[in-house]
């Protein structure tokens, strides 16, 4: 395509545009999705080869279909859920194109609309949706020097532990891919470190029902903001080995050594904050409140599931806890390898118009951005907790849909001039 034009372009063949396709095909709104790679790319070269969804499949799907070959309390792999994706896309007919890679959005000069510069041509659209989604480039916080003697890895380079060097591994990170790729290490042999940060732990199932069950009844997926100063708090869960709690003392049990916060480098020496403790406690703290809050929940409801009381017994801490490791030579640990998972940011460079603030972040309201015509989706806290995750990200799409329905039909507005008359 040389010149195109078409009413909504959707950026991005992922969770997210899929969604907005299957929207605004309901709706009758003409459109186009573009995608550089393939349909959910990101879930088969983005990810490690053992990745598991982190909710189970009755949960982690759209409405409109559930998964062909996973059981309902199951994980999906990352491969079935790209699977699902392009059966989903097949579904729904999208119009997607593959291949196409959008170089730049900028607006019209004098008339509606916006320019799109892609790798096959020019587009002009109406209504833009930046469905790319948050994790675009690996963060790795500037600690470590590329020079230094240590293979240094993001979580979203990591396939499995025949990849790395012989040696011991430092995991930095412990939200879901930290602790999930550092079990997997400690599993295959190798010696594991793992830096704990400030988390939520909460349980995988308690008292029969999952995790992602009891975020639903007790309303935490509808909440509109994080809790104040818990706006960067990773989420210790897991699918991997059919979904089980994390429990960091575990981890510690089976050989795993855990670290605070990983600080500062030098002279081949990591320095860690003296933090694991209180990281530790008040990960306990978020687990032990949601067990309250469930128990509540059927005690109010009178609901008849089992009780475990099991659940609120923790093992004492490891030695690691009590005495803390804050500096650590990495040769002399046979440390040869640093893993980080330390999370992505958006990369919006192609979006070239005035949707982001001061901080570079999309300005937006459920999606709608503070630019006419522009809207986002996809992005963590969208419009609520359960955003970014592929059920949330169904809901969000429909609202934006919505809006785009609304304002085409203050567009296509058309009144005939009336006949003054005069006074006699």
């Amino acid at each position: 395509m040389s010149q195109h034009e078409t009413e909504v372009l959707v950026v991005g063949a992922g969770q997210a545009g899929v969604a907005m396709s299957e929207h605004l095909g309901a709706r009758g709104i003409p459109h186009l999705v573009l995608e550089r790679d393939r349909i959910a790319e990101r879930w088969r070269t983005g990810r490690w080869d053992s990745l598991v969804a982190n909710g189970p499949a009755w949960h982690d799907r759209f409405p409109g279909m559930e998964f062909a070959d996973v059981d309902p309390d199951g994980f999906a792999s990352k491969e079935q859920v790209a699977d699902y994706f392009v059966a989903y896309a097949e579904k729904i007919g999208a119009p997607i194109r593959c291949g196409v890679d959008v170089r730049s959005v900028r607006k019209n000069a004098g008339r509606p609309g916006f320019r799109v510069e892609t790798s096959d041509g020019v587009i002009d659209a109406r209504y833009v949706v930046a469905a790319t989604g948050p994790f675009q480039t690996p963060v790795i916080p500037p600690v470590v020097p590329e020079d230094a003697d240590v293979t240094q890895l993001h979580s979203s380079s990591y396939r499995n532990p025949q990849q790395l060097p012989e040696g011991a591994v430092l995991v930095v990170g412990a939200g879901s891919s930290g602790v999930q790729i550092a079990d997997e290490l400690q599993r295959s042999g190798k010696q594991v470190y793992l830096s704990v940060g400030p988390h939520d732990r909460p349980p995988r199932r308690y008292r029969g029902r999952d995790f992602c069950w009891w975020l639903g009844v007790l309303n935490k997926w509808d909440a509109a903001a994080p809790p104040r100063g818990a706006e960067h708090v990773t989420i210790a869960v897991s699918g991997a080995q059919g979904g089980r709690t994390v429990d960091f003392r575990a981890l510690a049990a089976d050989g795993i050594t855990l670290l605070g916060m990983t600080r500062t480098f030098a002279d081949g020496r990591m320095r860690f904050a003296d933090d694991l403790r209180q990281n530790i406690a008040n990960g306990d703290a978020n687990y032990l409140k949601m067990l309250d809050e469930a128990d509540d929940y059927i005690a109010r409801n009178g609901l008849d599931l089992p009780e475990e009381p099991q659940a609120r017994t923790f093992a004492p801490d490891p030695a690691c806890v009590t005495d803390p490791i804050t500096e650590l030579d990495l040769a002399d640990a046979g440390i040869t390898s640093i893993i980080w998972a330390t999370g992505f940011r958006p990369d919006y460079d192609w979006l070239q118009v005035d949707a982001f603030g001061e901080d570079g972040k999309p300005q937006h309201s459920r999606g709608v951005s503070a630019e006419p015509g522009i809207y986002f989706l996809g992005l963590p806290w969208l419009s609520r907790r359960g955003s970014s995750f592929i059920w949330g990200v169904w809901h969000d799409a429909a609202y934006v849909a919505e809006h785009i329905s609304i304002q085409r039909s203050y567009l296509s507005y058309r009144t005939e001039p009336t006949e003054t008359t005069g006074a006699a």
